[in-house]
């Protein structure tokens, strides 16, 4: 009788035992401590540290998907920062295998639909960064529509926020020639509204929640182009909310410095970072601080600049880079040198990113600019306003017999009016620049019409804004035309919503 007990004991163990070995996992979405480890450093652009967490967490909790969710951000920093083809042919797959994975969660979850919307948006923004706009459009509309059905299912989730708002922010911004691509895909923005939201979550979260770091970037980065708040996001990157010792943080700042003509700032900003050990592993530091050193016209641009081209894989920002290496060179009368670098444009990258595409026009024309101008203008936008003002103050209109050094001359002088508050003057060279330049190549005119937009915005005169915002969007086939849309586009959107 103790024998059979002992039996059927040992018979129920077995059973029970079999039961847990095979019964379906039970997965879940738990921001650990170990998860936040590691979003921190791939957030910190340290993905090995955010590789070694993700291991760590996997062992210890070998069903939490939200593992499954941050480990996507290493193929996403790793593509959108060094753009290697090889790399994106080898981790492209990554993304199917972590949706697969995160179709086993749970639906009630917000976390559910969110870190699956998440995981679309990654590869948006890669694929945008390799060219496949179509597939980007694709994906970043499955991102939006499942952010949007979460919205409705768990109004409360503040972290859908964060992916939705920046989302609409950029669907307002969609210039003119890419409307239909929203409208086809039922998609609506709002800028106001979208950084507004953002906002509120940065004020009401810190760095120790979900998303923050995410959050602050692109609340930056919206604030400063889509809004034209650029002095309040120069102030809010400045403030104690917001921390630049880290190397993703400190790309940030100092890409704001250099296009917000602060070219020291950037120097220092990057100098301070440069002994991290994973700095040396990102090519797109090289190139930043050779920008602001291209701006401050020093030569030791030209190193930095060499250095992007030598190690960087992918493909953007090389033509662009070359260029800047050839104006450095005709700024120090090394003709022979500046020629190599024109006839290398040619050669390399792609014609992707608006910077590329000056670059390609500059190296298939034959002209030099005018240095007077050269000079100004790259002091102009590093900040250096004394030493651009002397420069182009020796000069008028009429030492400028082509059209195109004309036009630049009137765009340069309005810029250097507005940035001193003589809005008058600014205007009558702005109005200047478009005349000559609204149907040529050149980007001045648009630019111009696009400044005197934002002049007459921030002068509160909306109906003579909206009527320059829209000049600009006519003018067509110059350089830098998606930036300069999107900008006007972005005003137009702030507007009709007043």
């Amino acid at each position: 009788m103790k024998q059979m007990h002992i039996k059927y004991t040992l018979t129920f163990f077995f059973l029970v035992c079999s039961y847990f070995s095979f019964a379906t996992p039970q997965y879940t979405y738990q921001y650990t401590a170990g998860c936040k480890k590691a979003y921190d450093c791939y957030l910190s652009l340290r993905l090995g540290a955010g590789n070694a967490a993700i291991k760590q967490e996997v062992i210890a909790n070998p069903y939490n998907l939200m593992a499954t969710y941050i480990a996507d951000y290493d193929d996403c920093m790793l593509l959108l920062f060094n753009g290697d083809k090889n790399d994106f042919a080898q981790r492209k797959a990554h993304q199917d295998e972590r949706l697969a994975l995160l179709s086993k969660g749970n639906e009630n979850s917000p976390l559910h639909r969110f870190c699956q919307a998440g995981i679309y948006l990654h590869w948006a923004f890669v694929n945008v960064r390799f060219g496949e706009d179509w597939k980007a459009a694709m994906l970043f509309r499955k991102s939006f529509i499942l952010l949007k059905e979460n919205r409705g299912l768990f109004p409360q989730f503040d972290y859908n926020n964060v992916f939705f708002s920046m989302e609409e922010a950029v669907v307002g911004a969609i210039p003119d020639n890419y409307k239909w691509v929203a409208s086809i895909f039922g998609m609506k923005g709002n800028i106001k509204h979208g950084v507004g939201e953002l906002e509120k979550f940065v004020n009401r979260h810190n760095s120790n929640d979900l998303l923050y770091n995410e959050a602050v970037f692109y609340y930056c980065y919206l604030k400063f182009y889509l809004q034209s708040q650029q002095q309040e996001t120069w102030n809010f990157l400045n403030s104690a909310s917001y921390n630049d010792d880290n190397l993703m943080s400190a790309f940030v700042k100092a890409n704001i410095a250099v296009n917000y003509r602060k070219a020291d700032d950037a120097i220092r900003i990057l100098n301070e970072v440069a002994r991290q050990p994973e700095y040396s592993s990102f090519p797109i530091f090289e190139y930043e601080m050779g920008c602001a050193y291209h701006l401050k016209l020093d030569s030791d641009a030209n190193t930095y600049f060499q250095k992007y081209v030598q190690r960087f894989k992918g493909r953007i920002f090389v033509k662009d880079a070359w260029q800047k290496m050839a104006l450095q060179y005709y700024l120090q009368h090394n003709m022979k040198q500046a020629q190599f670098c024109r006839d290398k444009i040619k050669q390399v990258g792609s014609t992707q990113v608006d910077a590329d595409k000056q670059a390609q026009r500059f190296a298939e024309n034959t002209d030099w600019p005018d240095i007077t101008l050269l000079q100004s203008r790259l002091l102009f936008d590093g900040g250096y306003y004394p030493r651009s003002v002397s420069i182009i103050s020796t000069k008028k209109e009429t030492d400028f017999p082509e059209v195109n050094n004309k036009l630049e001359y009137n765009f340069r002088s309005g810029r250097i009016y507005d940035e001193s508050g003589q809005h008058a003057n600014a205007e009558q060279y702005y109005r200047r620049a478009i005349a000559l330049g609204k149907d040529r190549k050149e980007y001045f005119a648009a630019r111009a019409a696009l400044q005197l937009g934002l002049m007459f915005e921030r002068l509160n005169k909306y109906k003579d804004a909206v009527a320059t915002y829209q000049l600009c969007l006519t003018m067509k086939g110059h350089d830098f035309q998606n930036s300069i849309d999107q900008q006007a586009k972005a005003g137009l959107n702030r507007l009709t919503i007043k």
